[in-house]
């Protein structure tokens, strides 16, 4: 079983898929290998501009562990109303009611387990694969045309000022900004704790939804599913470190993050030996190899909506 810890550096994590913390001049238009992250840029950036972000992540976590520790999480469904905001320079970043409406069917399978790859849990993994009980309505789709190529990873969508569009109302919808990254960025969300002015997740437009052939392998709306495991304060299944924690006691320690769709058995090499939850939506395979959360997984999420919880405003 692995062991949980909680340094400093683990419980402040801020999550973001991205690899570069400024605006980017120019777009990046091609084919994408790997998913990837620059947490600890991020990180650093978030603390330099908010020292209490510390603090209240401390609190969270604390909060977290007691909530699992007691039973205390929710009991019955959880809606998240959800505001997608829609920022184009060109007909194809302006992207359709229907592509939008197929990532919330997306992710309303995702959560609930009723996505038909879920079936392909192996048997080791069968036992804690989980229904998170999650579900998604979108309530409404913001559109607002640019002249910007892309809009970099240092929340600039988020600002109406600096041409966004701002969130509306966080403290009780899950704001999407779609729009163009750029630098070959599929998404970064925000962890519970952040500034509310910037809490949400920001996904490319190419990559949001059923997006179609041309954007495989990350063309089956599960940049989402991932990104908004962030948003509901899941880590990274290796922890962001060799062998390190995701603070999930059934998801097995993973010496790294999984590219593609690796075959199982996968065995880590991080001791004693056993095989890695390479399926997981909180690693880094592609798309059609991502399908399942963890019922640890679903525990931390639930966390956050009890009373006192981060996204307690958020109706059961």
């Amino acid at each position: 079983m692995k062991k949980l810890f909680f340094s400093a550096a683990a419980v402040l994590l801020f999550f973001s898929c991205q690899n570069d913390q400024t605006d980017l001049a120019n777009s990046d238009t091609s084919a994408i290998a790997k998913r990837g992250c620059a947490t600890q840029d991020v990180l650093e950036a978030q603390m330099k501009a908010d020292p209490t972000l510390a603090i209240r992540m401390n609190q969270i976590e604390a909060f977290t562990q007691k909530a699992m520790l007691t039973k205390r999480l929710v009991n019955g469904k959880v809606v998240i109303p959800v505001v997608v905001n829609v920022l184009y320079r060109t007909a194809a970043e302006n992207i359709s009611d229907a592509q939008i409406q197929s990532q919330i069917d997306v992710l309303n399978k995702d959560f609930t387990a009723t996505n038909p790859d879920f079936a392909n849990t192996p048997a080791e993994f069968a036992g804690v694969a989980a229904n998170v009980d999650i579900t998604f309505e979108l309530k409404q789709i913001i559109r607002k045309s640019t002249t910007k190529t892309s809009w970099g990873t240092t929340d600039t969508m988020k600002n109406a000022k600096r041409g966004g569009i701002a969130p509306t109302s966080p403290s009780s919808n899950l704001n999407l900004w779609v729009c163009t990254i750029g630098g070959g960025i599929l998404g970064y969300a925000q962890f519970p704790g952040g500034a509310a002015a910037t809490d949400g997740v920001a996904i490319d437009s190419k990559y949001f939804g059923l997006s179609g052939t041309a954007n495989y392998p990350y063309n089956l709306g599960r940049t989402a599913s991932h990104e908004i495991g962030h948003w509901m304060n899941l880590r990274h299944i290796w922890g962001d470190a060799n062998c390190g924690s995701d603070m999930v006691a059934d998801t097995p320690t993973a010496q790294t993050s999984n590219y593609g769709v690796p075959a199982y058995p996968h065995v880590s090499t991080c001791l004693p030996a056993h095989n890695e939850m390479t399926m997981n939506y909180m690693d880094y395979t592609d798309d059609r190899g991502m399908f399942m959360f963890s019922n640890g997984q679903k525990s931390r999420m639930s966390a956050l909506f009890v009373s006192g919880g981060a996204r307690s405003g958020f109706g059961i």
